[in-house]
């Protein structure tokens, strides 16, 4: 494809001089990822957040639900504008402005005057977060080359959980003077070194290859990939840009017969990873120790244990998922899942003294995570950004995160309603999970594909064929 042609087929090039100066796989990865730690803060924040403001403002476990919630609304609204401004931007200027929008939201929030209001701007506040989830995994899957995709996409679930561990350490050192407002402020960190970072990394080498700027995508390849490997990498992406030049791929285009397998996957791996119930524990998870009798100081100190599992889990799966493949360690992470959330359902109900009612609950939740961590957590996100076709991965992610964000949403809101005494409590909720893990076993079992070791191309020709 030629300079003139493209010019005359693909839409305006907004962000041409991109960065094209040589710069180490290590800087790219590390910066691209950096989305997950807004993520992951905003996300297992609010877990200490909740133990102060419950009680200063009277809340009810249904304005507990709406608080937590809220933030999966702006994200999903966020995630359905990824589709458009990562095909007309750009990955790396998408999340630019997810990043500008967090530091605006996470200000907001931090001066909020009151229940409404805080509900409002944690909508806010989710917008950015929901544009960052559906952009940063297609950048890095989209710069790393397929022998190494899987363990550079699951940065992005590692800085995801670092984040949590992040917000966990600060709840717990903030909660004790009730510091609520400086515990959103947090967030200002880590949002402003992702928007300088970003100034100095290139756009992905398909986005730009896509407008016909290769000797930009022949820069940006040479950071990443061996120099006998860009040639044919290069010859790969045009030739799926020619198989899509006469498809514009809108939303509805997902519905194609050839592309719904895919979107079918997508979509079963977003519901699944938050039905699974992760982030009921994530953000509930001091509330439902105090519940059980724990202090608010030692159920944000357990919380931190939580946060160093997932890391360990996380940091484990880098080196990994690219041997043992996708698929194995979503079925080992389910059977893990089913196990320990039925035995804490057991133990909840069961035990009665509470010192080994805590401790049990602890140690169970802490395994739970550790599975989820082992395949829900970094892999969804890596196969969610390589199933879909070039021209259609915006969209596509666009759509699992939405899709994820709504299922996020549906769970923080019900579950201190379905976990509370007068309704289910918290012993049957966990046998709820746990039987919702054991159906994601047989699903993923039946029509989850294995992808890796497949450039993006060949995995997009694979599916056509």
């Amino acid at each position: 494809m030629t300079q003139a042609t493209a010019s005359a087929s693909s839409p305006p090039s907004p962000g041409r001089g991109t960065v094209t100066r040589r710069v180490s796989p290590t800087t790219l990865y590390v910066f691209g990822a950096l989305g997950g730690i807004l993520f992951g803060y905003d996300l297992g924040v609010i877990a200490g957040i909740l133990v102060v403001i419950s009680k200063a403002w009277n809340l009810s476990g249904f304005d507990k639900g709406v608080v937590t919630a809220s933030l999966s609304v702006g994200a999903m609204v966020g995630a359905g504008l990824a589709a458009r401004l990562t095909s007309r931007v750009g990955r790396r200027r998408t999340i630019m402005v997810a990043g500008g929008v967090v530091i605006v939201g996470t200000v907001a929030c931090a001066l909020a005057p009151g229940y409404g209001a805080l509900v409002g701007f944690r909508t806010v506040l989710g917008l950015g977060i929901g544009l960052s989830s559906a952009t940063v995994p297609t950048y890095l899957s989209e710069l790393a080359p397929a022998r190494i995709r899987g363990a550079m996409g699951s940065l992005n679930q590692i800085f995801i959980v670092s984040g949590i561990l992040i917000a966990f350490l600060v709840d717990y050192w903030l909660q004790p003077h009730a510091l609520w407002r400086w515990m959103f402020a947090g967030a200002l960190v880590p949002a402003l070194v992702l928007v300088i970072g970003l100034t100095f990394l290139p756009e992905t080498p398909r986005w730009l290859l896509n407008l016909g700027r290769e000797d930009e995508a022949r820069a940006v390849l040479a950071s990443t990939h061996p120099a006998d490997e860009i040639d044919a990498e290069l010859a790969s992406i045009r030739q799926v840009i020619r198989l899509d030049s006469e498809q514009t791929y809108r939303i509805r285009d997902l519905l194609q017969p050839w592309v719904r397998p895919m979107l079918l996957v997508a979509l079963l791996l977003a519901v699944g990873q938050q039905f699974s119930g992760v982030n009921a524990i994530n953000a509930y998870f001091p509330t439902m120790l105090v519940s059980l009798g724990f202090t608010a100081n030692t159920a944000l100190l357990s919380a931190i244990v939580l946060g160093v599992t997932k890391l360990a889990f996380t940091a484990w799966v880098v080196f990994v998922v690219d041997r043992w493949g996708r698929k194995p360690l979503l079925l080992i992470g389910n059977v893990v899942m089913v196990v320990t959330l039925a035995l804490t359902g057991f133990v909840v109900l069961n035990v009665h003294d509470k010192g080994t009612l805590g401790t049990l609950t602890v140690i169970l939740l802490v395994l739970y995570l550790a599975g989820y961590e082992l395949g829900w957590g970094a892999v969804v996100w890596v196969m969610m950004s390589e199933v879909f076709p070039l021209k259609a991965r915006g969209a596509g992610m666009g759509v699992g995160a939405v899709v994820l964000w709504a299922a996020t949403g549906l769970i923080t809101a019900i579950f201190p309603i379905m976990s509370d005494n007068n309704h289910l409590g918290i012993g049957k909720s966990m046998y709820v999970f746990a039987a919702i893990n054991l159906v994601l076993f047989l699903l993923v079992k039946r029509l989850v594909p294995e992808t890796k070791g497949r450039s993006l191309e060949q995995i997009e020709l694979g599916l056509r064929g």
